[in-house]
């Protein structure tokens, strides 16, 4: 539940940045396939991925950690 949570926290932070799963997979260094299953909720990101995902976004980890 806690991977869905914030699979649709970045999708909301995303769109509303007007970007692409892909372009936030390239600036994180991942694949836009990796990427698409952390928003669905099906991977389970390490915290240097969601590190990485955050700067892309230029969100901060307390935007999208339900902790």
């Amino acid at each position: 539940k806690t991977q869905q949570e914030i699979g649709k926290k970045l999708r909301e932070i995303r769109v509303k940045n007007n970007m692409y799963q892909e372009d936030v997979a390239s600036s994180t260094g991942i694949s836009g396939t990796y990427y698409a299953g952390i928003e669905r909720g099906e991977e389970n990101p390490t915290l240097t991925v969601i590190e990485g995902i955050c700067k892309a976004l230029k969100i901060k980890s307390s935007d999208i950690l339900p902790f």
